[in-house]
């Protein structure tokens, strides 16, 4: 089903350009030609995505994206940028976009590719949410998770690891509950008064991952004006759920590894390690034993996983 987009950028060929490829895929399209356009449309009506360059003159992208989730706060965002801005598409992910683009694009295949994925994950979320909502509503929270005797041999492995300090491999096809079950775990174990942090891998850009993992120092990329911490710290002492962890490059899964067995991250643009308390579950619809065989996916990584 279309989903409702807002264009925004003050280049009228780059517009009608990336109207064509969104209204090809069935989306409805609205166009505005500059940020305070794109503002007002925003405040008339809902958007389920925004894309919108990030350099315009008045009202910039980023500034558009920080009003924009005061006056449209269920809308997801795509940051449009030169390749010598990627250090404002940082700091535009950090204000609540959900991807960012460069242009010149390689192929119109490739705003397809970040739409639909951008979509994707935020109509997993919302599926997520209202499922806990209506359960937390009803039931009492774990136990709803399990409901019917096909679940309850599911049942019984989350109440026999969640007293453990066991890392966690959770598999299954997409839509099947995983973050249920992990959020399930968590509140069964002892660091359920401590954060539960969810990182979905696959709505990440490579270039933003290991800076959302495990956090940066100042100046360690264009754009990096302060030190910012990753979801390892923002874990401490709770849990860290690792969503697809199929999905993440070779470079990504050497430091994960290096975290499991060291207890210790280090910073982008940082030398100094910092230790970190925290349990990590992980999720996957793929066969990670397929992936290592194929090379894909470290075996050490995936022993460390599969406890």
């Amino acid at each position: 089903m279309g989903k409702s987009v807002l264009i925004v950028d003050d280049d009228a060929p780059m517009r009608s350009f990336l109207s064509a490829v969104l209204r090809e895929e069935g989306h409805r399209v609205v166009e505005a030609g500059n940020g305070t356009e794109g503002l007002a449309k925003l405040s008339a009506g809902e958007f389920d995505l925004v894309v919108t360059d990030l350099r315009m003159p008045g009202l910039s992208g980023l500034d558009l994206l920080r009003e924009g989730k005061r006056a449209s706060p269920v809308s997801n965002w795509i940051i449009v940028t030169a390749y010598g801005s990627i250090g404002s598409a940082v700091e535009a992910m950090k204000a609540g976009a959900s991807d960012y683009l460069t242009k010149p694009f390689g192929s119109p295949e490739e705003l397809r590719h970040v739409v639909r994925r951008v979509l994707r994950e935020a109509d997993k979320e919302a599926r997520i949410s209202l499922l806990s909502e209506e359960l937390g509503s009803r039931f009492p929270p774990v136990e709803t998770i399990f409901l019917g005797e096909r679940m309850e041999p599911v049942h019984g492995l989350v109440r026999e690891v969640a007293p453990t300090p066991a890392t966690v491999l959770i598999t299954g096809a997409s839509g099947t509950g995983k973050e249920l079950v992990a959020r399930a775990i968590h509140r069964l174990s002892p660091r359920r008064n401590a954060p539960f942090v969810a990182v979905h891998l696959s709505s990440l850009p490579e270039a933003l991952l290991e800076s959302e993992l495990f956090g940066h120092e100042r100046g360690a990329f264009t754009g990096a004006s302060a030190a910012r911490k990753g979801r390892f710290e923002l874990a401490g002492g709770g849990t860290l759920f690792l969503d697809e962890i199929g999905e993440i490059a070779p470079a990504v899964q050497v430091k994960l590894l290096r975290v499991l067995q060291e207890r210790e991250i280090e910073r982008v643009g940082g030398a100094l390690p910092i230790p970190v308390d925290v349990r990590v579950l992980a999720a996957t619809n793929r066969d990670l034993r397929a992936q290592v065989a194929s090379g894909r996916f470290r075996e050490d990584l995936f022993y460390r996983l599969n406890v």
